[in-house]
């Protein structure tokens, strides 16, 4: 069922996702930059309730909190279809690696999720915990893939070479986790790519994290807080950080020292977005709608921002 879900996808948003040429930064620059633009909104299935977002080409992954389903739209035209149906509790923060593999945090099912974007086939599921667990967002590095969950204080490591095992690294140093919160949430890598960078919700800290040892380390922002911080997004020395309910993407440039302040961008489409991805000169944030309550008629979208 998922691989003729696949092709349908592939059909829809007339993408050639078998074998298809990269997407160069020239290509993404002079299509953002093209008339027509692509959308700047990008409508969800009436009560998908997304919270995740990844960019693979021109084509957007969105994850659903009501049954881990997968959308995929294309980013031309803000069309798409639904990629992978779901089974578990929830589809939170994605990414996509060098080889078109959907890696999927799984919510308080405890699970990672890595699925082929050529044809929505389940790759591997990991089980990194069962009880008092948020496994919250993703990212992939040369070393494998590393899951925050926001219940614990550790990360979750699964090598790049499926399906081998994964191993959970306990966090030490100065990350203090409170039963019960949002603690760790979106993750990111450090400008040398030797370190994790992550940010805990409930105190809005960004923290330095050591794969090797687990060691952390709260980031020098110059006294400003991350409220409610949750999706991260690294380009280049430039780390934008969401925070949801405050409806603000705030930009910090990386120092060796820690991060400074560049600027906060709101949006009056901003309607609690999570987390955020980028395409040529855009960044792209689905509203998660945190504040609206959730039915299965009500409306969700992701939208467009010109890159601060």
């Amino acid at each position: 069922m998922q691989r003729r879900i696949g092709v349908l996808v592939a059909a829809v948003l007339g993408l050639t996702l078998a074998g298809a040429a990269p997407v160069t930064a020239a290509e993404t620059a002079a299509e953002t930059a093209g008339k027509p633009k692509f959308p700047t909104e990008i409508t969800l299935p009436a009560g998908w309730q997304p919270e995740g977002i990844a960019i693979s080409g021109r084509t957007a992954y969105f994850g659903s909190r009501v049954d881990g389903s997968i959308y995929a739209a294309d980013l031309r035209t803000g069309r798409g279809e639904v990629f992978v149906k779901g089974t578990v509790a929830n589809s939170l923060g994605m990414k996509v690696d060098s080889r078109g593999r959907l890696w999927v945090s799984g919510g308080p099912s405890g699970q990672g999720r890595v699925y082929d974007t050529r044809s929505g086939k389940l790759l591997a599921s990991y089980q990194f915990a069962t009880a008092d667990t948020f496994v919250n967002d993703v990212i992939v590095t040369h070393r494998g893939a590393w899951f925050t969950d926001s219940r614990k204080a550790v990360l979750y490591q699964v090598p790049l070479n499926l399906p081998k095992e994964h191993r959970t690294l306990a966090l030490t140093g100065e990350l203090v986790v409170t039963p019960g919160a949002t603690n760790l949430n979106g993750i990111e890598t450090t400008v040398d790519g030797r370190a994790l960078f992550a940010v805990q919700s409930n105190t809005g800290l960004l923290f330095r994290v050591d794969p090797a040892t687990g060691a952390t380390k709260a980031v020098n922002l110059g006294g400003e807080v991350l409220t409610n911080g949750d999706g991260l997004l690294r380009i280049g020395h430039n780390l934008y950080v969401v925070q949801n309910r405050l409806n603000t993407v705030a930009k910090y440039r990386l120092t060796n020292s820690g991060g400074t302040l560049v600027s906060k961008t709101t949006d009056p489409r901003f309607d609690v977005p999570t987390t955020v991805a980028a395409f040529g000169d855009r960044l792209y944030l689905p509203n998660a709608r945190f504040s609206t309550p959730p039915t299965p008629t009500t409306p969700y979208n992701a939208v467009a921002i010109d890159r601060p």
